[in-house]
Order: C-alpha cells, then structure tokens, then sequence
C-alpha cells in the first residue's frame, strides 16, 4: 500500500508539475515598444473573465479571438506608452469607486464597500469581485486603468473623425415618428423637500422640523434661506428641490401615501404639505410647480425646469450612439494599424495553439 500511495503522489506531482509548465507556455510576443509576452495564464485568466459574464464556457474559436484582443489591448497600451499617455491611479480609483457605487445603488467609498459586504454577505470586496469578474480588486484596477487607457488613446488617435459623427435632421424626425409614444409627461410636481432625521431625539427632531416649516409658512425664511442652512455643518436637516412624477413608486420613495402624493397635486402651487414621519426622519414637501401629463411635440421642452426640446434630447441621445459606434470601428482601425508582423510574434499556431487552449475540455 506504500508503494501505491507513493506512486499515486508521484503522479499528482507531475501533474500539478505539467498544469504549471503549460500556464506558462508562451503563445504570443508582443514587441512594439517593449517585448511582452502572453501567456497560457494570463489568456487563461481574461477569458475567465468574460465566461463569468456570459455565464457559458468559452470554444477554443472563442478563446482564440480573445487572443487576439489581448495581442490588440498590448500594441495599443505599448502605442500609449510611448506616446507619452498614462492615468494616475488616484483617477482609477474614481472611476472604480464610481463603477461600485452604481452597482449597489448609492455613493460609497471603497472601504465602506469592503465594511458592508463583511456585515451584509460575510465576505471581502476582494472576495466578491472575485466570485463576480474573477479578478481581486488590485487585478480589476489594472485592467480598467489599462481600458482607460486605451480609450485615451483612440480619442488622441481619432477624435476629430468622432467628433464628426453627428445625427442629422433626416435621423432626428424618424426618430421621433417611430417613437412618439415615448414623449410624454406624465403628471409631475417640483417640490421642495425639508428632512429633519430622528437620530437619538425623536422628540427632538419632531420640533425643528416643526419649526421650519412654520418659519417657511410665515415667511420668516424662504426657500432658499432654508436650503443655504441645510449646508452649514451641524445643521441636523437637508432640503433640495426635485421633479417628482406622481406615481406610486415616487410616493414610496418620498415616505408618503400615494394618495397624498395625488392630494397634494391636486392643490395650487405653494400648497405646503403636513409633516410625515418615517422610521428614520420626520418631512415635508412645499409643492412649487405642476405639470400636468401630455404628449410631447417634438419642439416641446423635454424635461421641466430646462430649455433642452425634445428634438435636442434625440439629438444629443443619437449622436452619443453614433460616436460609440463609431469609436468601435476607429478603435480596431488602430489596433490593426499596429498589429504587424514586425510586432506581433506567434510562438504557438496549428493544432499546438488548439491543444494549448483546449484546458478543461
């Protein structure tokens, strides 16, 4: 039984050994600024990346085309490098805390983030975009500073064609023909919101928000008084305007009945609403403008409170597509500018090049 058991770990060594060699295996060299190589491993590792996407394994086909993106992402990166472009790191970690805020739907800090999946889920930030992307957080900095950085370059490369990429009058009318439906106001209310939070002294908080609005009612601060001392440190309240559309979801979001929602549209601008408390604050609305639900012409204004039509909100909505069609194609125009034979070495081909992308097959 020993000598089984030492053969049988014999074997796993080799293995492991020969898993190892082959994640190593260079597949292709790339040498426009700088000799780079890419590996079995680092192949390996971004296709991972879109099959957690995609939620399906990759074809070798598949993996031979992210090959190819990765020899593209290498020139155009060496293209930066010697242009002279780079991006600070304090600006990737803008872009990522940005990136992570959207993905759970509020503005939080890298650390926060990490605290709250700790409490929320019991793991790490690292361990979280790891199950989601197969990247830690330092790797899936690397790679969208690496995606920033491409994108600089294309723009310094191309923008002037991109720039030209404008819709024209022809495309804006159809637009809007085939898609009237879509420009309409529903009934719709600015307002201005005053919340005064519990903290330790519900009682507390109950009189100030008491006292503003009777100081709003009498007139004794306007609204923009109230909003200025909102911002002072230690003011223990916020205010803002905002456009709310009377529906059932806006009501919920406000702390409010839906039916009070639709009792204070129903009453002139400047009605001033009683004071709601929720689990966490007490508030009241002062409803400063109506808007009653209508279809759009394609001259109306768009959105209340601007002087954007809706002709210029299809303008500005297909020219953005237009150019990000358009940076696509200027984007490969200068990958394959770059993707040279004096630049690009394939050191696996043929069937050797299958075999090797064949893992877990």
């Amino acid at each position: 039984m020993k000598k089984i058991a030492l053969s049988l770990l014999v074997l796993l060594a080799t293995a492991t050994c020969m898993f190892a060699q082959s994640d190593l295996q260079i597949l292709t060299s790339v040498k426009y600024n700088k000799p780079e190589n890419i590996t079995v491993k680092m192949l390996k590792v971004r296709c991972g990346v879109y099959e957690k996407q995609m939620g399906k394994k990759l074809t070798v086909d598949e993996r031979k085309m992210v090959l190819n993106a990765l020899v593209e992402e290498k020139l155009v990166l060496q293209a930066a490098a010697k242009a002279g472009l780079s991006i600070p790191d304090s600006t990737v970690d803008q872009y990522f805390a940005q990136n992570m805020s959207q993905s759970v739907g509020a503005v939080v800090s890298e650390a926060e983030l990490n605290d709250m999946l700790k409490k929320q889920q019991g793991i790490t930030l690292d361990q979280a975009l790891q199950q989601q992307v197969g990247m830690n957080v330092a790797e899936y900095k690397l790679y969208l500073k690496n995606q920033l950085i491409v994108q600089q370059y294309i723009l310094t490369q191309k923008q002037a064609d991109i720039q030209k990429q404008v819709a024209t009058d022809e495309e804006i009318k159809a637009f809007y023909a085939s898609n009237k439906a879509q420009f309409v106001w529903t009934d719709m209310m600015k307002v201005f919101l005053v919340i005064v939070p519990k903290g330790s002294d519900t009682n507390a908080a109950k009189m100030k928000a008491a006292d503003i609005k009777n100081k709003y009612t009498t007139k004794a601060m306007t609204e923009e008084q109230i909003l200025a001392a909102s911002t002072q440190p230690n003011s223990g309240y916020q205010s803002g305007s905002m456009l709310v559309p009377v529906t059932a979801a806006a009501a919920e979001s406000l702390g409010i009945q839906f039916k009070k929602l639709q009792s204070m549209f129903d009453q002139k601008a400047g009605y001033i609403s009683d004071i709601e408390e929720t689990a966490t604050d007490f508030r009241f609305m002062v409803s400063l403008e109506k808007y009653n639900a209508k279809m759009l012409a394609i001259s109306d204004i768009y959105q209340p409170g601007t002087n954007v039509t809706v002709y210029d909100a299809i303008r500005s909505n297909l020219t953005a597509q237009k150019q990000m069609q358009y940076f696509q194609i200027a984007a490969q125009e200068v990958a394959d500018s770059l993707n040279k034979p004096e630049y690009v070495e394939q050191k696996k081909t043929g069937d050797a090049l299958d075999k090797l992308l064949s893992w877990g097959d």
